[in-house]
């Protein structure tokens, strides 16, 4: 086999695994965690065969995007704690940490299913929270936010964030901002004024359709 011909072969594996995971995601944000690697080829447009070349079976596909969600939160943490005012890093962390793990239906799936045991918990829990609790602790250190915050309150705060996100997405995906810049407003100490509101809230209509968008009807 030629350099070429090795490096082609390479670029077409990088290739196809990229195809894998993205079909993943897609599926994964439709159908939930039940769709089998057969599901995943078919609709990454690859043969079965080259699947299983790549991945062992399903639970291998779950582990490399768990790692990769990981991998760029932990990159924007990173980057929020680069910003020398502190309170901005904060904000930035929360805004594009929320777009990452749950603006992507699919990585959302994957990161929050209660199914998927203690050991991804466990990883996301030693990876990202220490780098929460130094963003908390230097917005603390300039005094800008209350003193009782902790780095849990920003891991719930992500949390209840996800279920509006989740509950309201096809009525107003921005819904959740509103929450969040309430938030925001709840743990700054030396706020100014209030700040006004991304998006109006929905109408007791809508959120009722919010509420009961996919119950059994």
């Amino acid at each position: 086999m030629t350099d070429d011909t090795g490096r082609s072969l390479r670029k077409d594996a990088a290739r196809n695994r990229e195809r894998l995971l993205a079909a993943a995601r897609e599926l994964f944000a439709q159908r939930g965690l039940d769709v089998t690697l057969n599901d995943i080829a078919h609709h990454a447009g690859v043969g079965v065969g080259t699947a299983y070349r790549r991945f062992a079976n399903k639970e291998e596909v779950i582990d490399a995007l768990f790692e990769e969600g990981l991998r760029q939160v932990a990159a924007v943490a990173d980057e929020a704690l680069a910003d020398t005012d502190a309170w901005n890093g904060l904000v930035s962390y929360l805004e594009r940490s929320m777009e990452l793990q749950f603006g992507d239906r699919g990585l959302n799936e994957i990161m929050n299913n209660p199914a998927l045991g203690d050991e991804r918990v466990s990883d996301a829990r030693t990876r990202i929270a220490p780098l929460i609790e130094k963003l908390v602790a230097r917005a603390k250190e300039q005094g800008l936010v209350r003193a009782d915050l902790d780095q849990t309150d920003i891991v719930f705060a992500q949390v209840g964030l996800s279920a509006i996100m989740d509950r309201s997405r096809a009525v107003e995906p921005d819904l959740y901002r509103r929450y969040l810049t309430l938030f925001l407003d709840g743990i700054r100490a030396d706020r100014p004024e209030v700040t006004p509101l991304p998006t109006p809230a929905l109408t007791a209509e809508q959120t009722h359709t919010a509420m009961t968008a996919g119950r059994r009807r």
